[in-house]
């Protein structure tokens, strides 16, 4: 297996121009299942990086009675509410959101943010992911879902995935204390047929063969909504790439570390202007722009 550092020359081809007559369908329909009493703002964070990345057009899809809050939050994205009990989806709607993607022939899912744990949350997330055949990001308290059902024998419908865990929920998802990262996230790509983005110092986008070390970011990542944001930017660019290139292991692979790279980038932006302290999870997408333009020097 070939381990080596994620560079601006590597990733620099996986930002092609847009075209001039170009239109939103173009790059790429992603839905984000999110959301949940309290953890709203998970789905809204979401939902904007995959738009900043450049998706064409974003839907949230979260539990009916949060439908209003995120709305009001994020005008440039359209909501579907699902069935609820307690502010968090209830088994019912997997075939309520399952049909709705379908409909509106969404390109990329993204499931997890805020979800909750709820039983019912956590059944939800389990049935969406094995009737939904699209390709995926799976994220937070989806992750925990998969943990609890186990991951060493869960079917997915969905492929390519992008599974993107912070330590602890690597550890769920394994059964045990990760004393070696890389061999965890080779462990979590091989288990899911897809690719592992294993978050923390140096974060790891691990393909199968390859495994790029992410060398941006810090400190100032560590707070609060910044998974989030990480997770939309991931479907984001999947969405464009998948459509350009077609939805393969590769472009998944590119993808997250496009995602990964950047997203550090922006944070040791932010943490110039703001202090490593001071950053918020929602200011990380101010500096995506001056990021970007880094790369395409």
């Amino acid at each position: 297996m070939k381990i080596s550092t994620l560079t601006p020359r590597f990733l620099k081809p996986l930002l092609p121009g847009r075209r001039k007559d170009s239109h939103k369908g173009d790059y790429g329909r992603v839905l984000v299942v999110a959301g949940s009493r309290g953890m709203a703002g998970a789905a809204i964070l979401a939902a904007r990086a995959a738009l900043k990345a450049g998706a064409g057009l974003v839907t949230v899809a979260c539990p009916e009675s949060e439908r209003k809050i995120i709305a009001c939050a994020l005008p440039e994205a359209m909501t579907f509410g699902g069935d609820c009990s307690g502010g968090a989806f209830t088994l019912k709607a997997a075939s309520q959101v399952a049909a709705f993607a379908r409909a509106k022939k969404t390109d990329v899912l993204l499931i997890g943010p805020g979800l909750g744990t709820a039983p019912g949350a956590r059944a939800f997330a389990l049935k969406l992911l094995k009737t939904l055949e699209i390709p995926a990001v799976v994220d937070a308290d989806a992750l925990n879902a998969l943990s609890r059902a186990g991951l060493r024998s869960f079917r997915f419908a969905a492929g390519p995935l992008i599974l993107t865990p912070h330590p602890g929920e690597a550890q769920r998802l394994l059964g045990g204390r990760i004393k070696d990262r890389i061999s965890a996230a080779r462990q979590l790509a091989a288990l899911s047929g897809g690719v592992a983005v294993l978050k923390g110092s140096g974060t790891l986008v691990c393909g199968g063969k390859d495994i790029l070390i992410n060398p941006t970011g810090g400190p100032e990542l560590a707070k609060g909504g910044s998974g989030d944001v990480l997770a939309g930017l991931c479907a984001g660019f999947f969405a464009q790439a998948g459509l350009k290139r077609g939805f393969s292991a590769g472009s998944a692979f590119e993808s997250a570390a496009l995602a990964v790279y950047l997203h550090g980038l922006a944070g040791d932006l932010a943490a110039k202007k703001f202090t490593q302290r001071c950053v918020l999870a929602g200011e990380l997408l101010d500096f995506l722009p001056p990021a970007i333009r880094r790369i395409l020097k």
